[in-house]
């Protein structure tokens, strides 16, 4: 399968050209992962290969999957830019993700909900689209079948989370720490983890 037909599965028709374009100029490798409780995709240099090396998740909806990977994409523009020094969301990869986003953000490619979420949302992009709660519960709206976020858990209130009970005792800003019921061991939970409801055991 080639670059643009693995575009055309995942993202909207009008958005393959851009990101296939990228993808040639930019030299990465490019990797598609099932679902990861933790994060939807990631970008990471190799440096024993010389490699930079992105990868999405294969679950997302086609307008979360283009932003996360544009959002993967501007830390690759960064640290070329501006080398590996940088923080990883800070100023140099806002300014990046900003862009290498512009040219998408039109009606042509993203619904206009989504679109007017984004616009609010790049005036200071956060670490994760999943940070941003307007931008996540429009995002949210087009997965076929959406499964609860540990984010959608309030604090109290028990959930499954790889097979194991925890309690939900404070959020945090992108994580929450949760008690596992069996071991009464505490953990750093990510907020985008995805989680069932105790009852549904």
């Amino acid at each position: 399968m080639t670059s643009r037909e693995v575009f055309q599965k995942f993202i909207p028709k009008q958005a393959v050209a851009y990101c296939n374009k990228l993808y040639e100029k930019l030299g990465f490798e490019f990797k598609i992962k099932k679902a990861r409780q933790t994060k939807l995709g990631d970008y990471r240099y190799d440096r024993e290969i010389d490699r930079h090396i992105i990868s999405i998740n294969n679950d997302l909806n086609e307008y979360s999957f283009l932003v996360t990977y544009l959002h993967e994409v501007a830390h690759l523009v960064a640290f070329k830019k501006y080398g590996n020094r940088i923080m990883p969301h800070g100023v140099e990869w806002k300014k990046s993700f900003k862009e290498v986003a512009q040219p998408m953000l039109t009606t042509d490619v993203f619904d206009e909900k989504v679109l007017a979420a984004l616009n609010r949302y790049f005036k200071n992009p956060k670490a994760s689209s999943c940070s941003d709660p307007t931008l996540y519960n429009v995002l949210k709206k087009f997965d076929l079948d959406p499964a609860p976020q540990l984010r959608e858990i309030k604090v109290g209130e028990e959930f499954i989370f790889n097979k194991r009970v925890f309690r939900k005792l404070e959020k945090k800003r992108t994580r929450s720490v949760c008690l596992e019921i069996k071991t009464g061991r505490k953990y750093a939970i990510a907020e985008i983890a995805e989680v069932s409801l105790s009852s549904e055991k």
